[in-house]
């Protein structure tokens, strides 16, 4: 049995508020969502200084691992 790929998406192209689709289901993912009522947090990873490198999110539609990275851009605000 296979391992599960997890899909990647990079803040850094999202253009807008940060909302974006799923790259399975087409669902959209807000940050501003704190309900988990489409999507479920998994998994933090930080860098040495305590900023944020990876979320690791679950859809709730189709249940694909989904990983947010360029977290960076949240450093320079």
């Amino acid at each position: 049995m296979g391992q599960m790929m997890a899909l990647k998406v990079d803040l850094k192209s999202i253009e807008g508020e940060g909302d974006f689709p799923c790259p399975s289901c087409g669902t959209i993912i807000s940050p501003d969502d704190e309900s988990e009522k489409t999507y479920k947090i998994m998994d933090i990873e930080t860098f040495d200084d305590g900023s944020l490198k990876t979320l690791t999110i679950i859809c709730k539609k189709c249940r694909k691992t989904i990983i947010l990275e360029g977290f960076e851009l949240l450093k320079n605000e």
